[in-house]
């Protein structure tokens, strides 16, 4: 039984420092479209209003991705459905810079959805972190992996104007530089993954449950899934909401800058600080959540929504120092429904569901992205990007008559 537990404990320490690495390549991919997705597709078009479609495509494409490196991981593993997505998120970076140099919107919005799988499959990642974590401590498993995202991601937007510099000098479009990045570091994140996963935690989390007698694992597994239902809709609920509002905000703030004079190395200092607050409290959300319950924490992180809306619909955009508390709220209100969310998931899906559920489960949060940053452009074309932080702050607060209709 010791040699079970201290194997055990042994494979989740070395798939926690595997993805510690992939994940820092990663994030830095993330960023890249973050950054400056809106602003290549608003100079590429000419249109504000369709500014918020490279979020909605490669949200969609993430979207698709989800429930594929979810089956691919159900089937074959862990390391093999992160390694491809990461590899396919790679294709669709050199696309969006093969569709800047070629100036072609078709190539262009086919690349985003590829991207996307990156940005899927990056999230995907914690729940990999999970697999092998005791019960009473997979919040702070997930946050880990979480929180090694950060120094990619904080990293990325402040190199826009180096990477826009190399990709001036070779004649492609300053914008495309940090796709540039982007190929880099999902391909790396790739070949970490495919190449040092071994033993792949799923499969191990597999092979030690079925010790257990069989019958009796898949009655009390039928039982847990029959009736841990309402808790995976409701934090899929919650979940749907939070990347809604986030993406939302987050997708037109970089265009509300810029309409007001900033300078990208102002938009990629403002989109640092809300990637640093989507990952840095990490450690302390996942260890919130493992004492107090997701339920508190969700209802936090629904607050903190609303009052990232409110600030962006008062502050005005002469005041840097606004926007980047806007973006930092947005961020924190953010990773509070992630983890929380993904952490209710985890602990109330069985094994034999629990990456396939984890997978269909991220790709309709996806979705909600894709909705979100698709409705922000209009939103903000025809009112103001005021109009849009107060419509998401409501929308964030939703999360509380969730929790009170889904009380148990």
């Amino acid at each position: 039984m010791n040699s079970s537990a201290n194997k055990q404990d042994e494979i989740y320490k070395r798939t926690i420092r595997v993805l510690m690495g992939s994940q820092l390549m990663a994030g830095a991919g993330l960023a890249a479209g973050i950054a400056v997705g809106a602003l290549l597709a608003e100079e590429m078009t000419c249109s504000t209003g369709a500014a918020g479609l490279p979020a909605a495509l490669f949200i969609l494409g993430s979207a698709v991705a989800a429930g594929l490196v979810g089956r691919l991981s159900q089937g074959y593993g862990r390391r093999i459905g992160l390694g491809i997505g990461y590899f396919v998120g790679a294709i669709g970076a050199a696309g969006i810079v093969l569709a800047a140099i070629l100036s072609s919107l078709p190539l262009l919005f086919i690349s985003l959805l590829l991207y996307g799988s990156g940005t899927a499959t990056n999230l995907q990642a914690r729940y990999a972190g999970a697999d092998l974590a005791k019960p009473s401590r997979r919040g702070r498993a997930i946050s880990t992996v979480l929180v090694a995202t950060t120094l990619g991601a904080v990293l990325g937007p402040n190199l826009i104007e180096v990477t826009g510099s190399i990709a001036g000098s070779l004649g492609i479009r300053e914008l495309a530089g940090p796709f540039m990045l982007a190929v880099l570091a999902y391909g790396t994140a790739a070949v970490i993954v495919l190449a040092f996963m071994r033993p792949d935690p799923l499969l191990t989390a597999r092979a030690l449950a079925s010790r257990v007698s069989q019958k009796t694992k898949d009655q009390k597994q039928t039982a847990i899934a029959s009736d841990s239902q309402p808790t995976v809709r409701l934090a899929a609920a919650a979940m749907i909401i939070t990347q809604m509002v986030m993406v939302a905000v987050m997708t037109m703030t970089p265009i509300h800058m810029r309409l007001h004079g900033y300078s990208l190395a102002a938009v990629g200092l403002i989109i640092s600080i809300h990637i640093a607050a989507m990952y840095l409290p990490s450690p302390l959300t996942g260890w919130l959540v493992d004492c107090f319950g997701y339920r508190r924490v969700l209802a936090l992180g629904g607050l903190i929504l609303l009052a990232a809306g409110t600030l962006a619909s008062v502050a005005p955009a002469s005041s840097m120092i606004l926007l980047g508390a806007t973006l930092g709220l947005l961020g924190l209100g953010w990773n509070f429904g992630l983890i929380a969310g993904s952490s209710a998931v985890t602990q109330n899906t069985p094994l034999s569901q629990r990456a396939s559920t984890q997978g269909s489960v991220d790709l309709t949060v996806s979705l909600a992205g894709a909705t979100g940053g698709l409705g922000s452009g209009f939103i903000v074309a025809s009112s103001s990007y005021g109009t849009l932080g107060l419509v998401g702050g409501l929308l964030g607060l939703a999360i509380l008559p969730l929790l009170i209709a889904y009380r148990k």
